[in-house]
């Protein structure tokens, strides 16, 4: 990405109803450590993929 975001890693989960509200929390607690969670619907049904951002 060309924001200043540099992909960690990437992970596909089991999809649940309440997923966004760990990657908020893990967002809003971890955002002065320069670490940024993005949360999409995987290719795959069912599942959704986690991506780990560093900050620039």
């Amino acid at each position: 990405m060309n924001d200043g975001l540099a992909v960690m890693a990437t992970i596909d989960v089991q999809a649940t109803e309440d997923m966004y509200l760990l990657v908020d929390f893990l967002n809003r607690n971890l955002k002065d450590k320069e670490i940024v969670f993005g949360l999409s619907k995987s290719h795959e049904e069912g599942l959704y993929t986690i991506t780990l951002y560093k900050t620039n």
